[in-house]
């Protein structure tokens, strides 16, 4: 892809689209991934590609509650790990905890990819400088990410097939699962095995959507980059949360968008 001039109204999202056809060139992503990441595409524009005040809020909600489980656990596919995959290293490192790679159309060439793909991350992240208002050792806490999904030990009830595969010490052991561009089985199974499940998704209509515990309705990226800001920041407690609220609003947001016209 050419330069885009940073005055570009649509950098971020090109460049966004041109890291995952780099990926999927090198193996590391389903031949359905562009499509999925283009019909996410299409609910961004109706956000105007930028996160509204209901999924800062969901944001919050979802940093509180991993923050105060007792197993949290992040789960990333293809599209999360080369779009967010920097991020989401930092935030398990403020919270100690695991990532898996856990993908809807296994095949161990792409999981040992993913995987090394994380590791070479958490490398490069365990090299920066500490964030403001971290204390402690940046470098040992970011090595210490466990990066999962080479083994899968567990199964989730209620599914079959490759789909029910997951990590033991990952998702089967977890009370709180942040799962970015969830399938709609899989959230609906978590839930009823009595998990937390906190998913960012664009369409606030689809099935995950509407089934998970708190759902972020933003783009990965900007959604995982303001999570690790607000988890770095600040401590908060778990609201009664009211998951129809923020959909709803989303939805609002989009339907504003024909003021643009």
């Amino acid at each position: 892809m050419a330069d885009i001039p940073t005055s570009h109204p649509r950098r971020a999202s090109l460049l966004s689209r041109q890291r995952l056809v780099d990926a999927a060139k090198l193996g590391l992503l389903a031949d359905s991934a562009l499509i999925a990441h283009g019909r996410g595409e299409a609910f961004d524009y109706l956000l105007n590609e930028r996160t509204c005040d209901s999924a800062r809020t969901a944001i919050r909600e979802v940093a509180a509650r991993l923050q105060a489980a007792e197993h949290p656990v992040i789960s990333v596919n293809g599209n999360t790990a080369v779009l967010a995959g920097k991020s989401l290293i930092r935030v398990a490192a403020i919270l100690g905890c695991p990532i898996e790679v856990n993908i809807y159309y296994r095949t161990p060439e792409r999981i040992e990819n993913l995987l090394v793909l994380l590791k070479n991350q958490r490398q490069e992240i365990s090299e920066e400088i500490a964030p403001k208002k971290f204390s402690g050792n940046w470098k040992s806490k970011v090595e210490a990410v466990k990066i999962l999904g080479a083994i899968s030990d567990g199964r989730i009830l209620g599914l079959e097939g490759p789909r029910s595969l997951c990590s033991a010490d990952g998702i089967g052991s977890a009370d709180v699962i942040l799962v970015p561009l969830e399938d709609g089985d899989r959230c609906e199974a978590l839930i009823a095995l009595g998990k937390q499940v906190l998913v960012i998704d664009l369409n606030p209509l689809s099935r995950t959507a509407r089934q998970a515990t708190v759902t972020i309705v933003d783009e990965v990226s900007r959604a995982s980059s303001l999570l690790f800001s607000y988890i770095v920041e600040e401590k908060s407690n778990p609201t009664d949360w009211d998951n129809d609220v923020v959909l709803k609003d989303a939805l609002e947001v989009m339907a504003q968008s024909v003021k643009r016209i």
